[in-house]
């Protein structure tokens, strides 16, 4: 019985599911070969446009038609979230009373492949009478709005990855990379660092592993296990860690300075070694020097130094001047979204 969901290659092609691998590989191809053919076309316009926008005292405001439309709304939130104020202006509507978001402080990139956007040649004149300078980017220099423009970056593509070569595929595609060229190029100039990012990106996921700390999340006062170096292994430490649920118990001193850890791991490793645990104090079976983790530090960073040594899933806190100050387990990072 024929499946209808596989695709008939007429006679004397490939059969159907490798035709279509091999037409989605040759659209990768192309579009990877469109980006990489850009770096040999970055140079002095590229580096006037960067200056351009690090000296406006306002915003890059992003316009384009159509597909390059789909693209200038991205490359404007790409800007945004990485520290340089942008948003996208759709040119039809420009003309209605839009082109009043535009000030003679702001810069203006205008994206068209053709270079010969109706829309965007239509509020040209007047986005320069207000005094914003204008880059372009297109894939032909001698268009009407290269030429105007105040800088043109070249975003021209060998061929489109339609195969009837129509579609804009690879020149979106090349407009985006170059779009986000730009954006890292000024947040580096920029000094854009992680804490910066976490204020642009709050939600989700991603701003809490930006925005949570060690201290936000991590066990205190009470619910913290303490032994003394003198204190019997057992029944002492081991209630301890029994009541405090945690698996361990930290070893301080009389200023709650840490001098080691206790885990139910080191139990289990004991009691392999010897068959009794009765008189033994906790202090000299501890574990020296353990791991810690600052309490400013970010609850991603904690959860990393937990994945990449074997702490039994739990970390302790200290502060600057070595005092015991929290737990964190992994399962606290998990519940806290940070893992």
């Amino acid at each position: 019985m024929t499946n209808l969901l596989q695709p008939v290659a007429p006679a004397g092609e490939k059969p159907g599911a490798e035709r279509l691998l091999e037409l989605a590989r040759r659209v990768l191809d192309i579009e990877a070969d469109a980006v990489r053919a850009l770096t040999h076309k970055l140079g002095e316009a590229f580096l006037r446009a960067h200056a351009l926008i690090m000296a406006t005292k306002g915003r890059v405001v992003v316009t384009g038609m159509g597909k390059s439309g789909h693209v200038a709304r991205k490359i404007a939130s790409t800007l945004a979230s990485t520290g340089t104020p942008a948003f996208f202006m759709h040119p039809g509507e420009a003309s209605h009373g839009d082109l009043g978001m535009i000030t003679a402080q702001d810069v203006v990139i205008a994206i068209s492949y053709s270079g010969e956007s109706d829309e965007i040649l239509k509020v040209l004149p007047l986005i320069k009478r207000r005094g914003a300078p204008v880059i372009a980017i297109t894939g032909r220099a001698k268009s009407t709005l290269a030429i105007e423009a105040d800088v043109h970056l070249d975003g021209a593509v060998e061929k489109e990855a339609c195969p009837l070569n129509l579609a804009p595929t690879a020149s979106t595609t090349a407009t985006l990379a170059l779009g986000d060229a730009l954006a890292v190029a000024l947040l580096e100039a920029r000094g854009f660092g992680s804490e910066d990012f976490a204020q642009h990106h709050p939600g989700g996921a991603l701003g809490r592993r930006l925005l949570v700390h060690v201290a936000d999340i991590m066990r205190k006062g009470e619910q913290l296990p303490r032994s003394r170096v003198d204190d019997p292994l057992l029944p002492t430490a081991l209630e301890e860690m029994s009541r405090k649920g945690i698996g361990m118990t930290a070893i301080v001193d009389e200023h709650d300075r840490l001098l080691g850890i206790f885990t139910d791991g080191d139990l289990r490793r004991y009691l392999e070694r010897h068959d009794n645990i009765r008189g033994v104090r906790v202090g000299d079976v501890m574990i020296r020097n353990p791991t810690t983790i600052a309490a400013e530090k970010l609850a991603a960073e904690a959860a990393q130094v937990l994945e990449q040594k074997s702490l039994g899933g739990r970390l302790v806190v200290l502060a600057p001047d070595g005092t015991y100050v929290g737990a964190l387990t992994f399962h606290d990072l998990l519940a806290a979204g940070v893992v």
